[in-house]
């Protein structure tokens, strides 16, 4: 009896694994059929959205081991009514870690950046599809970015008046970032830091840069397309890096000069001879930097006032140019300024005069004394922007000075402070004339070299004039033998003018001899 009632119950056991054999292999035939039909009949952005909802429930159930936490950056605030900088920022910043292999499908979009003196530029970006999702390493933290999107519906709140789309809200576009929760800290203040300013030195970089023009009070701006660059500038290797140092140091040293209590800006004073490169170092400064240039022309200015109304209303980021510095003020010293403006001031004041309600004689109104200070735009004025208190009404600004003649200047401008950095601009020696040549034939060495080398060293010929040489023909050897014989000739000339110098030496001494 054990025996059969024994095989009775394995015979079930039997039959119940068979029914369990054939509903797997039923379940896996539909599953089959179902993903057949799927692939044919859902659009791909629903099977996309399947999958990355597979991916964000398994990602969520294998991380529950570590909290996560998730910023939510919004692309629009307060209702939809203002954009989220900080979203245009991540998604500019994003552009740049898509790899386009990566991902199957992509967004391609146009941004528009609108700067501080109305101008704007457009930018092509490539975008992260709403689900999709890029990881990035900061730090050695890894923080994994993911694009939402959260569908139109009706909203009753918000109904507008009559029409079919009462109610209706557009799709709300938002950037999630997740990171594990130890590194909340590093996330905020640092990492969201670091994403802002690496979107705002790219939007730099890509921005089309102008040139700004006074007449009177007011800017007038222009598209600005000079192709100098450092690469290309006509200058010693090592004062070239020396000012491109500077450039960096002064970037990153926002918060250094407010630690010291000193206005965000940098100054330099460019002299030497006409022609040594003063305008095309000033270029090549506003394309490094990728800020606007601000060309200030003081015969247009006539008191102080208009002055200070010009600079304050320059923006940040921004370039000012005051050329031929030495032709803008008398030469003779701001003492002398000083003194005949106080002669003037107590010529002017009548005593005599009634201005009061009595009739008694009073001074002058307290704001005649202001209006002889304004009477004419004056070197003072322009110094208490450099470094006075309105130097303060910006940041990030660079002041360039230039001038053919360093000694003409008032020794008020030279003063350690104003003018940060003396760039004297020279004449044209060996590796300056390696970077013309290079620049206009591609050239990095020629059998005319070293003759050339040595007739640099010992003539005084400017960038400019060997630029013009090289500009005549179109050939290498022909502009260079062009070059050879200028050179030549200069050797020559400068050889009769000492010659007859030393004649003049021996009749004066003949002279005074006799």
């Amino acid at each position: 009896m054990d025996h059969l009632a024994a095989g009775a119950q394995h015979g079930r056991v039997l039959d119940a694994y068979k029914k369990a054999l054939a509903t797997a292999a039923s379940v896996a035939a539909y599953a089959v059929l179902v993903r057949s039909m799927a692939r044919e009949l859902l659009p791909d952005e629903l099977r996309a959205a399947a999958r990355w909802g597979a991916a964000f429930v398994r990602a969520r159930l294998g991380a529950a081991e570590k909290e996560q936490h998730t910023v939510v950056i919004r692309r629009q605030l307060d209702g939809g009514y203002s954009e989220n900088q900080l979203f245009e920022a991540a998604r500019a910043y994003l552009a740049t870690k898509i790899d386009p292999r990566a991902l199957r499908r992509l967004s391609l979009a146009r941004s528009r950046c609108k700067e501080a003196d109305g101008s704007s530029s457009w930018t092509t970006l490539l975008c992260l599809e709403p689900g999709d999702s890029t990881t990035d390493v900061f730090d050695g933290v890894e923080f994994r970015w993911t694009s939402m999107e959260t569908g139109g519906g009706d909203d009753g709140k918000r109904g507008g008046k009559g029409g079919g789309d009462r109610g209706h809200r557009a799709p709300r576009e938002s950037l999630e970032l997740s990171f594990d929760a130890e590194h909340t800290d590093t996330a905020l203040e640092r990492y969201v830091p670091f994403v802002m300013a690496t979107a705002e030195q790219l939007q730099r970089r890509e921005r089309v840069l102008r040139i700004f023009m006074n007449e009177v009070r007011s800017w007038h701006g222009f598209n600005h397309h000079h192709p100098a660059t450092f690469d290309t500038i006509a200058m010693e290797p090592d004062l070239k890096k020396s000012i491109v140092d500077d450039l960096d140091r002064f970037l990153k040293r926002k918060e250094y000069y407010r630690r010291i209590g000193k206005a965000w800006k940098r100054g330099y004073l460019l002299h030497g001879p006409p022609g040594t490169g003063k305008s095309s170092l000033v270029a090549a400064m506003a394309n490094y930097l990728r800020f606007n240039l601000y060309d200030l022309d003081l015969s247009e200015v006539r008191v102080n006032a208009a002055l200070q109304r010009l600079l304050i209303s320059m923006p940040n980021k921004s370039i000012l140019v005051i050329e031929d510095i030495d032709c803008c003020f008398d030469a003779k010293p701001r003492e002398a300024h000083s003194a005949a403006a106080a002669l003037d001031q107590a010529e002017d004041f009548d005593f005599s005069s009634s201005d009061s309600d009595d009739g008694v004689g009073a001074p002058p109104r307290a704001r005649r004394a202001g209006d002889l200070q304004q009477q004419k735009l004056t070197l003072s004025g322009l110094l208490n922007f450099i470094d006075g208190l309105w130097s303060t009404s910006g940041e990030e600004r660079v002041i360039v000075f230039t001038t053919n003649y360093k000694e003409r200047l008032d020794p008020a401008l030279l003063r350690p402070g104003r003018m940060d950095m003396h760039v004297y601009m020279g004449y044209c020696g060996w590796e300056a004339f390696k970077t013309l040549a290079h620049n206009y034939f591609l050239l990095g060495d020629h059998p005319m070299f070293p003759e050339i080398r040595e007739l640099l060293a010992g003539v005084e010929a400017t960038p400019a004039e060997v630029s013009e040489m090289l500009l005549r023909s179109e050939d290498a050897d022909a502009a260079l033998r062009g070059l050879v014989e200028f050179l030549r000739e200069r050797t020559r000339r400068r050889a009769r003018q000492e010659a007859a110098i030393d004649n003049n030496q021996v009749v004066e001494e003949k002279g005074n001899a006799a």
